[in-house]
């Protein structure tokens, strides 16, 4: 993502909060900090919201980017199926794990 998109994005949830705002609680942020909506440096801001949403409309249609993973032909690679704090148990013969509880009662 370039610059002026990361910019015109901020600027966009800017706007989006101060319109949260005004739908939710009547209250316009930009306009109260910069003294009403017929002040200059209000009008900018909001001048900036909206050119920064025209800047973002490709971004709209632009296809999602895949995340790099390695495959291979029998299937995904380096699989790590641990957690965080230490291995998981392998459960796939279950006769192994009856039989040592059997012996531990004994």
């Amino acid at each position: 993502m370039r610059t002026t998109h990361r910019i015109a994005l901020v600027l966009i949830i800017i706007g989006a909060i101060n319109w949260g705002l005004i739908g939710f609680f009547k209250f316009d942020l930009v306009s109260s900090i910069f003294g009403g909506q017929t002040a200059l440096f209000s009008r900018i801001i909001f001048g900036l919201v909206g050119i920064s949403g025209l800047i973002c409309l490709p971004l709209l249609f632009e296809p999602a980017r895949d995340v790099g993973v390695e495959r291979g032909r029998t299937g995904y690679r380096n699989a790590n199926l641990g957690t965080e704090f230490s291995e998981e148990e392998d459960f796939t013969d279950i006769r192994e794990y009856s039989k040592q509880d059997s012996d531990e009662k004994k």
